[in-house]
């Protein structure tokens, strides 16, 4: 497992009975947690009055129950400044389980030491854009959703990095991507973290399970002779690690050698001292 064990910012405190406490800066939230199947104690006074809480709908979605917290909040994770939201369906805009792979994006681009270009698909509130242009890459940010692309551009000037070679492209990823193979676009890195289900601006329709091959097997046209790495992302429990690595070592590495490692990514719990599973992650890369 991959585990995001570096923050100061953010602190998963406790998790039980479908829910977690976590701590951002200062503040106190509840969310759903379908992975907290277990009953343990809740002995954390978090619990008991929270800054807010998702609350669930019989009927389905929810609402927050805000007690006390600004419309725009901050968090930072080492250099990387970020804003976070209470959104729909639980969300904060940010996933503190992906900090290990804003560690390898970097990490990958500045052991090259040349010039890398990244495309980020399915690009969100832009985590991953930041990580890398912070680390000296041009960025191709590509989200279907108009307020997540202006929401990463929020924060990519919270990190210092508006100035930086960043292509904003709010568009359909599949569609963007045979796009940019017809006009022989070529990048040194494919991030992807594709939702289980959406529709793209135009109401083109996404399923992780029907699509997931296809999209795969088009960005291998898009990588460069001299490509650092493709990083994949899954929250779909149908998908974990194995598949996401099968997919990879079929396309990637069988097309540009090198090889693929594939993990569950994980957060640690403060009160049990252990890990709470977050999705999966694959990694292929040159060797």
């Amino acid at each position: 497992m991959w585990v995001s064990d570096k923050w100061k910012d953010y602190e998963l405190i406790d998790c039980s009975y479908g829910e977690k406490l976590e701590r951002w800066g200062t503040k106190f939230l509840v969310r759903p947690d379908p992975q907290a199947v277990w009953e343990t104690p809740r002995t954390h006074p978090g619990w008991k009055e929270p800054d807010a809480r998702y609350i669930r709908s019989d009927r389905g979605g929810g609402r927050w129950d805000i007690r006390s917290l600004p419309e725009i909040r901050k968090i930072s994770y080492k250099d990387l400044n970020f804003n976070f939201r209470l959104m729909n369906f639980k969300h904060t805009g940010l996933f503190p389980e992906q900090a290990v792979n804003w560690d390898y994006i970097a990490d990958k681009i500045t052991a090259a030491k040349r010039d890398v270009s990244v495309l980020n698909l399915f690009a969100y509130t832009g985590a991953a854009t930041v990580a890398a242009a912070a680390a000296g890459a041009s960025v191709c940010h590509v989200d279907s959703a108009k307020g997540m692309v202006a929401f990463a551009g929020e924060n990519a000037a919270a990190s210092g990095v508006s100035d930086s070679p960043i292509r904003w492209i709010i568009d359909d990823c599949n569609r963007f991507v045979r796009r940019e193979i017809k006009r022989g676009k070529r990048y040194d890195a494919v991030i992807m973290d594709p939702p289980s289900y959406g529709r793209g601006p135009s109401g083109e329709i996404w399923k992780l399970e029907t699509n997931l091959w296809s999209l795969a097997l088009s960005v291998s046209e898009l990588l460069s002779d001299n490509a650092l790495f493709v990083l994949i992302n899954s929250y779909t429990a149908g998908l974990p690690p194995g598949v996401l690595k099968y997919i990879s070592e079929a396309i990637f590495t069988k097309k540009f050698g090198g090889r693929s490692e594939s993990r569950e990514l994980g957060l640690p719990v403060t009160e049990s001292g252990l890990v709470l599973p977050c999705g999966a992650s694959c990694r292929w890369e040159r060797e």
